[in-house]
């Protein structure tokens, strides 16, 4: 079995999320806590803004809360860049005990599954989950230089420039924790960097599979199905290929990289990608919707491309990943 009930379910005790110009000017842009005004907010590289983008959800989680630094009992983080530096450097002036994570988009469902597990085994009795991706940032080490100007193909998809952070405790007013699931790396031999959402739909479709099968469960027993980053493309396959299994995900299933833009009028092709994607839909729309009671139950379950420039080079294909949480309005 790949999935964790958890005995004591974690409380979300905040959460918040921080988004450029591209995701203000989104759907939910409204519900984010704060958006720049420009790409480098106030830093002098975009690499030096993905940093403070994350110290600043982390600083807004903090004080939603009502705690310090010093109340956490361990961090889990990271983003797109290079040894993580993204997280590295955000975090370093916090003081918090850190594991640094590499799950690529999938990192914010990484992190907080490994938070809720630490803080249901009682190793913690507050814990926290944070990433960011930037689009300049990850252009600039995957793809071409942003003053490039390279064309992208009808399949390609938008980084989102957004960073999302959570906090869990031990007791509070939820919503809950209730169950984790850890994926596998699934790889069916897509080699084009430029479709992610065909690379990454293998794993989400295992990962939610066994998901199903462990808890018992079916699509219908949930308010909300929300995989992370696939986009149109991948979110398309997902149908088809859970179809085949024998589930209907009906419309109750969505992908978090066809929320944040609107593409119709934001030309984002197929959608959002990157760490913040999903990251800044959980944290600014999902939990808060759930602590306000509009939804009982949902299904978190975002999805990564464990690729590198070098492997893309070499022409090795891109493996994907998918870690899943149940998050409940209530602990029972």
């Amino acid at each position: 079995m790949q999935t964790v009930t958890l005995t004591s379910p974690p409380s979300v005790l905040s959460c918040a999320a921080i988004g450029g110009k591209q995701e203000g000017q989104g759907p939910l842009g409204g519900y984010f806590d704060k958006i720049g005004e420009d790409s480098f907010f106030g830093e002098k590289t975009w690499e030096k803004a993905e940093s403070a983008m994350q110290k600043t959800a982390l600083h807004t989680a903090l004080h939603k809360a009502g705690l310090k630094p010093k109340d956490i009992g361990f961090i889990f983080g990271g983003d797109l860049l290079n040894q993580c530096i993204g997280s590295a450097f955000a975090l370093r002036e916090f003081g918090i005990p850190y594991y640094g994570l590499y799950g690529a988009c999938s990192t914010m469902g990484e992190g907080l599954a490994l938070a809720a597990l630490m803080v249901n085994a009682g190793y913690a009795k507050k814990a926290a989950a944070i990433t960011s991706s930037h689009f300049c940032t990850a252009e600039r080490q995957y793809r071409m230089p942003v003053p490039y100007g390279s064309q992208r193909p009808p399949t390609a998809q938008w980084t989102a420039t957004a960073a999302g952070c959570t906090l869990l405790g031990d007791e509070g007013e939820g919503p809950y924790i209730t169950h984790v699931c850890c994926g596998k790396v699934v790889d069916l031999g897509i080699t084009d960097a430029n479709n992610m959402g065909a690379a990454m739909a293998p794993a989400a479709c295992d990962t939610l599979t066994a998901l199903f099968r462990d808890t018992g469960t079916k699509p219908e027993d949930y308010d909300g199905i929300f995989t992370g980053d696939l986009g149109a493309l991948g979110h398309r396959i997902v149908v088809e290929q859970m179809a085949k299994r024998g589930y209907d995900m009906g419309q109750r299933y969505q992908d978090c990289g066809m929320m944040l833009y609107d593409r119709d009028r934001q030309d984002m092709h197929m959608g959002a990608s990157g760490c913040g994607c999903s990251a800044g839909v959980l944290n600014a729309f999902l939990l808060p919707q759930l602590r306000e009671g509009k939804w009982k139950k949902i299904i978190f379950a975002p999805t990564g491309a464990l690729l590198s420039p070098t492997s893309s080079f070499q022409g090795e294909s891109i493996p994907g990943i998918c870690h899943a949480a149940v998050i409940a309005a209530e602990r029972g």
